[in-house]
């Protein structure tokens, strides 16, 4: 049996999901914002040990002991009943209950797509990934990841103000009903007046590298799939093809260098992963220069412009976990050190 952790609204897990049933694979999936105001779980041990792990909502009942993969795709925090108003104690409640989820699901001995929580949030860390990177043999963009405003001064001039700037945590934060994100931005030389207030939050600075295309590699268990995005093609995508120009930019199947593809695997192998987006750009004099990677990114679009059969390896590899139920996957438990290079 198969789980997906998302939310209602993912067109990314709706097609799995549909591909995984003509399959006839068993698939349960759970937005976890139900629990625990309309699912439950219970963990039961006897005195040997022995473990009863069940899901229930309404007169569903899974017993969890049969998953053999979760694909933590979207999920969503815990949402307390409604007639718990108090602030105070929804903030405990919440927090409560998505540590007794993290509990439950790390209980599951089974394969984790794109791994275990831990491993995510630390395959997540910008700084690290640019440390594994380099170390892997990627060409990587000078980069400055500081709060110093005299080191972003002297990072400005050295480049000669030719640099971007990018968030070093999560993109996007929710404020009164409202989303608001930041995109990778060109820094203008009326930005230098603001160096001082750099001191209250670091922020990520790179030297802005020229593109020829944009390239996108999802990787996912051993397979490798790279899309040309002709991010150059429209001003509004210049500097962050997340802009969206669908219009605009055309997305194209991209044959990448063998070597190049066996490093993007290695990397995701490396970071404790069984899939990751990782963000390349092809300069005009033909070098591919890393960006990041995305443990758990966006790839449909990429999928709807090109034909690449991403979701189908999703799948694929899901149902591998039934191959290998029983063994745990990379990082059970905890977040693992990245090995030497």
């Amino acid at each position: 049996m198969l789980l997906i952790l998302t939310q209602p609204l993912d067109a990314h897990a709706d097609r799995v999901q549909e591909d995984l049933r003509r399959r006839g694979a068993p698939v349960v999936r759970l937005d976890t914002a139900e629990f625990p105001a309309q699912a439950e779980v219970s963990l039961a041990y006897d005195a040997r040990g022995r473990a009863r792990y069940t899901l229930r909502r309404g007169a569903d009942e899974v017993d969890l002991r049969d998953v053999t993969a979760v694909w933590d795709r979207r999920p969503r925090d815990p949402v307390p009943p409604a007639a718990i108003a108090d602030g105070p104690a929804r903030d405990y409640l919440v927090a409560a209950c998505r540590t007794f989820l993290q509990d439950a699901w790390n209980a599951l001995p089974c394969l984790w797509v794109p791994a275990r929580r831990p491993v995510v949030m630390r395959a997540q860390l910008k700084a690290s990934q640019l440390a594994l990177a380099g170390a892997l043999g990627f060409t990587l963009p000078p980069t400055l990841v500081s709060n110093s405003p005299a080191d972003v001064l002297d990072f400005y001039r050295r480049h000669e103000g030719q640099i971007v700037s990018k968030v070093v945590g999560f993109p996007a934060v929710e404020a009164d009903g409202t989303t608001f994100g930041r995109y990778t931005e060109a820094v203008a030389p009326r930005d230098v007046g603001y160096a001082p207030a750099i001191r209250a939050c670091p922020m990520i600075f790179q030297a802005y590298v020229p593109k020829q295309v944009e390239v996108r590699v999802t990787v996912v268990g051993t397979e490798v799939f790279a899309a040309e995005i002709h991010s150059q093609a429209t001003n509004r995508t210049r500097v962050d093809w997340r802009r969206y120009d669908h219009f605009g930019t055309p997305y194209r199947r991209h044959d990448l260098p063998p070597a190049l593809a066996r490093r993007c695997r290695r990397l995701v192998q490396r970071l404790g992963l069984h899939f990751g987006a990782v963000d390349l750009a092809l300069t005009p004099d033909g070098r591919y220069v890393f960006f990041e990677i995305n443990p758990n990114g966006q790839y449909l679009w990429i999928e709807h412009a090109t034909g690449l059969p991403i979701s189908a390896a999703v799948g694929d590899l899901l149902l591998s976990g039934t191959h290998r139920a029983g063994i745990r996957s990379p990082g059970a438990g905890a977040a693992p050190a990245f090995p030497a290079a």
